[in-house]
């Protein structure tokens, strides 16, 4: 079966064309490489198409004869350009809803868990209300809601999964994301302190991205739908400053940390309810953290080129 993935030369997209190809898979990646890179995508029998996600004339080509599309495609949280964010995640995903409604072909979409907003509720779960405080939450948010409206109106069989604090191989530092741990991980190994934006108290549910990978192509070999969003997370809170403890342990030495303001647009705290998660896969078994930021700092060793922001 043909499977499309939007975004697929991203951080997570890449990882999930690999996944999906060692399952047999016929995979494209569709990426306009604005924070992609095409070269995570080396070794790997992909058909890389490259163009926006909000041109629907280029999906609907991109799409043709898919049986599922795996929609990745997004600004990154840290944009602050209102009108770009609503064309890409908004009018994109639209775009692909209307190409997937044509070709019939299931679709999973991936939300963030910035759509609850600051809420002080946690852990986070579906049925609570959803408050955005940013423009760039507010377009996933309305995706969310034409991914749900093309399921009611059209019979489109879809899964939106909202994503919490994924990291991991292939997540670039320099990226205006919420990438905390690439960020420690290179100022740590550049030896240079770590700078936390608040008191480190803060916390957030880190879900390695294997974890999120393997969920993601179980959604598409299952076909596995929801009548509303689901929750993808590790259901665990982490603090930062936990975090930062658990950094010093794998790399054997103490960090030094810089504490900077909070920014005032940040949850203070996100934790999945993951109870729907488990319902729909009843095999869902998260890779522990300890194990994840081993993974990740093994890559970030590797790389041997470019700069780190280090911010949290």
């Amino acid at each position: 079966m043909k499977v499309v993935v939007t975004g697929g030369a991203g951080f997570i997209g890449a990882n999930l064309c690999g996944e999906l190809i060692r399952r047999g898979y016929y995979v494209v990646a569709l990426d306009d490489l604005s924070t992609g890179v095409a070269a995570d995508l080396d070794g790997l029998d992909v058909d890389l198409r490259v163009g926006s996600v909000a041109d629907f004339g280029f999906v609907e080509g991109v799409c043709r004869g898919a049986g599922g599309v795996v929609h990745l495609a997004a600004t990154p949280p840290g944009s602050r350009s209102p009108e770009h964010d609503h064309e890409v995640n908004v009018t994109g995903t639209l775009s692909v809803l209307e190409a997937a409604r044509r070709e019939g072909a299931h679709v999973v979409a991936a939300s963030s868990d910035s759509v609850y907003g600051d809420s002080p509720v946690q852990p986070r779960a579906e049925g609570m209300p959803c408050l955005p405080v940013t423009p760039w939450a507010a377009s996933r948010l309305a995706a969310e809601s034409y991914v749900l409206a093309y399921r009611s109106s059209f019979g489109l069989p879809s899964l939106v999964l909202r994503l919490f604090g994924v990291f991991g191989p292939s997540q670039r530092f320099g990226h205006s994301d919420a990438a905390m741990l690439p960020a420690f991980i290179r100022a740590a190994l550049e030896e240079r302190p770590l700078t936390v934006h608040g008191d480190g108290t803060q916390s957030r549910d880190l879900t390695f991205v294997d974890t999120v990978v393997g969920v993601l192509a179980d959604a598409v070999e299952g076909t596995v739908t929801s009548e509303r969003p689901v929750n993808l997370g590790s259901g665990v809170a982490t603090t930062v400053n936990e975090v930062i403890g658990l950094l010093s342990t794998s790399l054997g030495r103490t960090l030094p940390v810089d504490f900077a303001p909070a920014p005032t647009d940040a949850a203070r705290h996100s934790t999945a309810d993951i109870t729907a998660l488990r319902a729909l896969f009843p095999g869902f078994d998260p890779v522990p953290l300890e194990r994840g930021l081993s993974r990740a700092i093994e890559w970030q060793r590797r790389q041997t080129s470019g700069s780190c922001p280090v911010t949290a």
